[in-house]
């Protein structure tokens, strides 16, 4: 049985393992032999991942369920580490799903022993929450196991393991490797940030404040048309979608992208929907102001919209956080694409606009844009980057990060030398006639 979603309904449990720590093993954000996953289901029986089992290669029948009773089923020993995730369990049956791995970022912070800040972004604090701390233990050993559930029964989803890694839970496992996804993110986006610069970081008010100017839903329409053209776009954006997932471009929790239909109209990704499990049904129809029957489009709706009445020229827009652009949007460092010929004939100037100039009713973010200028950062939140077509703006995302990355990776090197303004002026001429 082969599924592209995590729903706990479609998927059991061995599948849901399986899918999961293929993706976590295939970004980096595990080795071979390390890390770990478990799903309790209603039985109160724990599948989890084996012990010294290739996780580069790992199939369904590798993983193991260990019983209610303490019997084992399976042709594997199960994960060294299965005290803690039955522990977790025992201290919080709410949870259903455990992800433990040394993801690089996250480890960094372990082996110095402090916690990341997630108010880097508004999301990552909504997604993550506070984040506990469990002092070292040796692995696999039942003490480890107590001072770590003693952290989740306190009400953390999220722990850091002082000189090992990280373990998250979740509601379900979708859930959990959203949580694990996202802190990750997070903490390379603070890591980053210090290479370039000073990060800075939102306060509970201003967090506050971007929940609080979230326009209300558009009105729904009474009934919807599916063109050809209209469903080849809904496979466009998915197609995309999942293309900015596997390169750390976008993560489970946080990615919108949208399309120009036919005149204002559009489609846009919806809210509440993994971006790694995004499909086709799921993208919402934007209609003379109305919204798709049933469906919950993405909250920046309202500023897609913006965009498309004041610009005709752009056709679709990809609203996303990726961790060497959002370096630069979390810190006071400037994000300059005078780096190479290619960076700044695709993006020239982008603008960091101030946090808050996205929020509902700002005009802020459509006047920056330009035909010249089809991206830019928003502090503490986003990077936005606008094009012609889908692909177009794909390959002005990568473009930019890519240059995000190369300034920071050049930092420890020296100062930048950027392309001069006599360059820049040829470039004008022979590119942009």
């Amino acid at each position: 049985m082969t599924n592209n979603t995590l729903d706990p309904r479609l998927m059991h449990p061995r599948e849901q393992i399986t899918m999961v720590i293929g993706r976590i093993y295939r970004r980096g954000l595990t080795t071979t032999s390390g890390g770990n996953i478990s799903v309790i289901d209603e039985n109160g029986d724990i599948w989890v991942t084996p012990s010294a089992v290739d996780k580069g290669s790992l199939t369904a029948d590798d993983i193991v369920c260990v019983k209610k009773d303490g019997s084992i089923i399976g042709r594997h020993k199960p994960s060294s580490e299965f005290p803690f995730h039955k522990a977790i369990y025992e201290k919080r049956p709410d949870i259903k799903a455990v992800i433990h791995a040394h993801p690089p970022a996250l480890v960094s912070f372990s082996i110095v022993r402090k916690i990341p800040d997630t108010k880097i972004v508004s999301q990552a604090r909504h997604v993550c929450g506070p984040i506990g701390y469990a002092p070292y233990r040796l692995p696999g050993s039942q003490a480890l196991g107590d001072i770590i559930a003693d952290e989740f029964e306190k009400g953390f989803h999220a722990v850091i393991m002082e000189n090992h890694g990280t373990v998250v839970g979740g509601y379900n496992l979708a859930d959990c490797f959203l949580r694990f996804e996202t802190l990750e993110f997070c903490a390379r986006t603070i890591l980053y940030a210090h290479m370039i610069g000073t990060p800075s970081f939102l306060t509970e008010e201003e967090i506050t404040a971007f929940d609080q100017q979230i326009p209300e839903l558009l009105p729904e329409m009474e009934q919807t048309e599916y063109s050809s053209t209209e469903r080849a776009v809904r496979s466009e954006i998915c197609s995309i979608v999942q293309r900015a997932c596997s390169q750390g471009l976008m993560t489970s929790s946080y990615g919108t992208i949208s399309c120009r239909w036919e005149g204002n109209d559009f489609l846009i990704t919806p809210t509440d929907v993994p971006r790694w499990d995004l499909q086709p049904r799921d993208i919402v129809q934007i209609k003379d102001g109305k919204r798709e029957k049933g469906k919950l489009p993405s909250r920046s709706t309202h500023l897609h919209q913006l965009i498309y009445a004041t610009h005709p020229e752009i056709n679709s827009i990809i609203l996303t956080q990726t961790p060497y652009l959002m370096a630069f949007a979390a810190s006071d460092a400037v994000f300059n694409v005078r780096t190479i010929p290619e960076s700044w004939i695709f993006l020239q100037d982008v603008y960091t606009v101030p946090f808050g100039g996205h929020f509902n009713g700002s005009n802020m973010i459509p006047e920056k844009l330009s035909k010249n200028s089809p991206a830019l950062l928003v502090k503490n939140d986003c990077a936005l980057v606008t094009g012609n077509k889908l692909l177009q703006t794909f390959d002005y995302l990568e473009v930019a990060e890519f240059s995000a990355k190369s300034l920071i990776m050049s930092a420890s090197l020296g100062q930048l030398v950027p392309i001069n303004d006599e360059q820049v002026s040829e470039l004008r001429a022979a590119f942009l006639k």
